[in-house]
Parts: structure tokens; sequence; C-alpha cells
């Protein structure tokens, strides 16, 4: 199911000096759970701006994509991809194909990414499932500029080996791919998984943000990191 949230609300509230003429940036935050899974692809518009960021594109999620970019007025100018697992990236050529958007990933996916068919002789089925140029291969302590907004990318290898969150401090956020859910955590036994590795990853790297940092997850409801280090019986604070 659809959900909007506008940066009025304590869930996406974007901490910004004002503009010149007394004009607030605003932005929203779309959840759009898509694809046979139903996995969160997430869409950030500035339609002051006229610019939008989709975050993840399970399976045929630019037909709800595209109507909220006409309704806000707003053109796709990036594709993030938190990890490379097919049901987080089945329909980013469809997504790339309608926009031009320029595509940012980690390089440690570059094979499932550029090569999708080696997912579907591991799943023994057909997904029809399509390559994606990737315009940016991002690493551990970069910086994205998008919407006006500095992201800070983390890796998180564990459930898939170039995991990445788009942390933005500005808007107390975290956007995890399948390394945290709300109550767990992702499933280490594919390919190039490890729970060790997981652990970790979510320890130095998720449980080190803010205790108020939202956590938007691949699948499920969105929680917190004090949340999750308080409650989560898989990995504790």
């Amino acid at each position: 199911m659809r959900e909007t949230r506008d940066v009025a609300t304590p869930f996406f509230l974007v901490a910004r000096r004002s503009e010149p003429g007394g004009l607030n940036r605003r932005m929203k935050l779309h959840v759009l759970p898509a694809g046979p899974i139903q996995t969160n692809a997430y869409l950030l518009t500035a339609p002051e701006r006229g610019e939008a960021v989709l975050i993840d594109a399970p399976g045929d999620v630019w037909a709800e994509v595209e109507p909220i970019l006409s309704e806000d007025k707003c053109r796709l100018t990036e594709l993030w991809i938190t990890h490379g697992h097919w049901d987080h990236t089945q329909g980013g050529a469809d997504v790339v194909r309608a926009t031009g958007a320029k595509v940012l990933a980690h390089p440690d996916d570059r094979m499932m990414i550029e090569t999708p068919e080696i997912m579907e002789r591991f799943m023994g089925e057909r997904m029809n499932l399509k390559p994606i140029k990737v315009d940016r291969w991002v690493k551990q302590g970069d910086t994205i500029s998008a919407l006006g907004m500095n992201v800070e990318v983390r890796h998180v290898p564990g459930h898939c080996p170039g995991n990445v969150v788009f942390y933005i401090a500005a808007a107390k956020s975290a956007f995890v791919g399948d390394a945290l859910f709300a109550g767990s955590v992702g499933r280490t036994d594919l390919p190039g998984g490890s729970f060790e590795m997981l652990e970790r990853s979510i320890r130095e790297q998720i449980y080190s943000l803010p205790d108020v940092t939202v956590v938007y997850p691949g699948h499920g409801p969105d929680t917190t990191v004090g949340a999750e280090k308080a409650t989560n019986p898989y990995v504790s604070g």
C-alpha cells in the first residue's frame, strides 16, 4: 500500500534554513512496496526543486513512481540501489529507460546488477531480470549530494556483499536495504552472506547512528536505531 509522508511529520523532518524569500524547501517520502514479495521502494520528491530520487526498484515499481512524479512535478534524477538482490533491482531497467536516472550502487554487487541472470540460475526460475548500467560505484564513507542534502554511504555487508546504508543526517533517516528490519535482520544463507559479518556491520554502521534515527528497511515497517538496539533479538545494542 502506497504511503506518503511530508516533511512536516516527525517521520521525515528535514531541518533546513529558509531559502531567499522566506520559503522552506519541502520534501516528501513516498513508501512504495512493490514486486512479487512487496519490497519497499522509497521515493524522495522535492517539488520546489523539481527533482526526485528513488531508493531501490522492485518489480513494476515504475507504475507507482510515474504518477507521483507527475503529481509533484518532479524529474527522477537518480536511482540508489541498496544491494543487488533481484527483488530490489527487478524494476530498475524500466525506471532508467523511462527517466534517464543515474544509478548508484556498491561495486561488490556489480555481478548481480550487471549480469542478473546469475540470480535466475540460483533461483532456478526465469524472472525476466534485465541488466542495469551503474553510473557511479559508491563505497564506505562516500558523500552523495542530492535534493539539496548530503547523504552518507555506509557499507553493511553480511546479508549481501554490497549492501549499503544511505544515511541522511539532516532528516534523521537511514535507508538500510535488507541489513536490518523491525525486530529482525537480513537472512545470511544466500551466496555471500555471513551472520558474523552482518552482526558486525549492524553494530558498527547502523547502531553507531543516533538512537532517534529512523530506519527504513527493504521489507516491512520502519523502526528506529534506539528501538532495535534495545529489543532486536538477533543483534542487541
